[in-house]
């Protein structure tokens, strides 16, 4: 079988037989693809840890006929180590690696730069540098952005009149202005509109020194924006402390 190396994050993993693991990757090159690491859950493994998800790894896989299969690991980003004792950064990354998963539907389809944020994301987790789940809102946002779902928070969505805008439509694709608002639009507060705006832009400065019930209420917009545009919440969502 030919032989073949990626960069890759593990998404998630699940059992098959007695022994193996289908593995779940986003990797750098070729975008989604599920490989079969053999033996990995025997507790002689030496590289079971490698696979588990959060991991960003470096692969040599062989291909196959209907999954690949995973011949060498190597680790170089432990995420995983990082987010287990936190619950609110694991379960922000969790919501991250669903999102990854469901934006990118077909196999083999590369998608450089939802890899690079992802990983950017899982290191900011890690970092404590920012809260996570002003993390989580900012990827969010900005790996919608890199699927062709982009917001806009200060130019009408439906006309591109420029703003500051009262009003915000998931359905419309962002802030409306007065002629173009549409029935059931949440108004948030102008401080809010412009937080939205920094954690698209990934501006933290502006984002640090939010206000909570402000962060709060950008919060509920993200997850109404995603939900939209995925046509379903994630199930991991659920979970993370807001």
């Amino acid at each position: 079988m030919p032989l073949y190396r990626a960069e890759a994050v593990v998404l998630r993993t699940h059992k098959l037989g007695e022994a193996d693991r289908i593995i779940t990757l986003l990797t750098r090159s070729q975008g989604l693809v599920r490989a079969v690491a053999k033996g990995v859950r025997r507790t002689s493994s030496r590289w079971g840890s490698r696979l588990e998800p959060f991991t960003h790894v470096d692969l040599q896989l062989a291909e196959g006929r209907n999954l690949d299969v995973i011949t060498q690991a190597e680790t170089i980003d432990p995420f995983s180590a990082g987010l287990g004792a936190d619950y609110e950064a694991y379960t922000a990354g969790t919501a991250m690696l669903e999102t990854a998963e469901r934006l990118i539907a077909e196999e083999r389809q590369p998608s450089v730069q939802q890899f690079l944020l992802l990983v950017g994301g899982l290191r900011a987790l890690t970092s404590d540098e920012h809260g996570a789940g002003q993390v989580l809102d900012s990827y969010l946002l900005r790996s919608l952005a890199v699927a062709g779902y982009a917001p806009s928070f200060d130019a009408c969505a439906r006309c591109g009149t420029e703003g500051p805008h009262r009003w915000f439509n998931p359905s419309a694709g962002g802030v409306l202005c007065a002629s173009c608002r549409l029935p059931g639009s949440a108004t948030p507060s102008a401080e809010t509109v412009v937080l939205l705006g920094a954690l698209l832009a990934g501006d933290w400065p502006v984002v640090d020194a939010a206000e909570p019930r402000h962060l709060r209420e950008a919060t509920g917009l993200v997850a109404a924006y995603l939900q939209w545009h995925l046509e379903r919440g994630l199930r991991s969502l659920a979970y993370v402390q807001r």
